[in-house]
């Protein structure tokens, strides 16, 4: 369970998600995981809590004594701000959702792979990565539930693929990723589904901020549907392999940022 922050002191949340370390090759990879761990280095000044929200790596299996080679700097990183007080939890996302225990008990993260509820500053939240919610991409969430997430297909996973198929496996798949690919996202309106899934859930439990990634594009959306209580908002917090923009909270309000130049500004659309 999330635990509930009543009073920030000055301080501030930090949303981050779609890092998709690993891709399109190491030298870009490297070249964008720096750059993170220099946007972590100055989030962790003010920041109560740190939350990267899914796709963090571009593919990640663990298997029982192996993890995936490489990101080395960025998993120091996350040890060195949570051994200095500042707690960080991971979200699973579609490409990493096979993320286990290594992260909690190495480097102390939280690690979640459903949505969930918070309470900031006497503001509710409902968090997650974003994939598999609201309508369509039933393929996707076939697969999820009777593979990806039975027990039984990730020990046979485990044995039956060595790690060097496993990981190769893994990686040809996710280079089919239109964010990899260079196509650009396409805003779909009214029928983007994790706005569909928000407005749906806002119809019987009111938030006033929904935070997700996975839509790979900053989003700033109105959520009504409750008549008892004030609209919501839907905010995506984008992705760092072009626009490197985030979510913060800062106690009053939830603000789009982006990391540019080595310097945070407000993400202008």
């Amino acid at each position: 369970m999330i635990p509930h922050i009543a009073d920030l002191q000055g301080k501030k949340i930090y949303f981050a998600s779609d890092f998709h370390l690993g891709v399109p090759n190491r030298k870009e990879s490297l070249k964008r995981e720096l750059k993170i761990i220099r946007w972590l280095d100055i989030a962790r000044q003010d920041a109560a809590h740190i939350f990267l929200m899914g796709d963090i790596f571009d593919f990640w299996f663990e298997y029982k004594h192996v993890i995936p080679k490489g990101f080395v700097r960025f998993q120091a990183k996350v040890a060195e701000i949570v051994d200095g007080g500042v707690p960080i939890s991971f979200f699973t996302g579609n490409h990493d959702l096979w993320m286990f225990s290594y992260f909690t008990e190495e480097l102390g993260v939280s690690i979640y792979d459903k949505p969930q509820t918070a309470r900031f500053q006497g503001k509710d939240f409902l968090l997650g990565h974003g994939d598999g919610l609201g309508h369509g991409d039933y393929k996707y969430k076939m697969l999820k539930k009777f593979f990806f997430q039975v027990r039984l297909f990730q020990w046979l996973f485990d044995r039956l693929m060595p790690s060097y198929f496993g990981m190769s496996f893994g990686h040809r798949w996710s280079k089919h990723s239109k964010l990899i690919k260079g196509d650009p996202p396409a805003f779909l309106g009214d029928k983007e589904f994790i706005w569909q899934y928000c407005k749906e859930v806002e119809k019987q439990w009111h938030f006033d901020y929904y935070v997700f990634g996975h839509r790979h594009f900053p989003l700033d959306l109105e959520v009504g549907g409750n008549p008892n209580a004030p609209a919501g908002r839907y905010f995506n917090i984008g992705e760092w392999v072009k626009k490197c923009t985030f979510g913060v909270f800062d106690g009053e309000k939830f603000h789009l940022k982006t990391f540019k130049n080595d310097i945070i500004e407000d993400y202008l659309a």
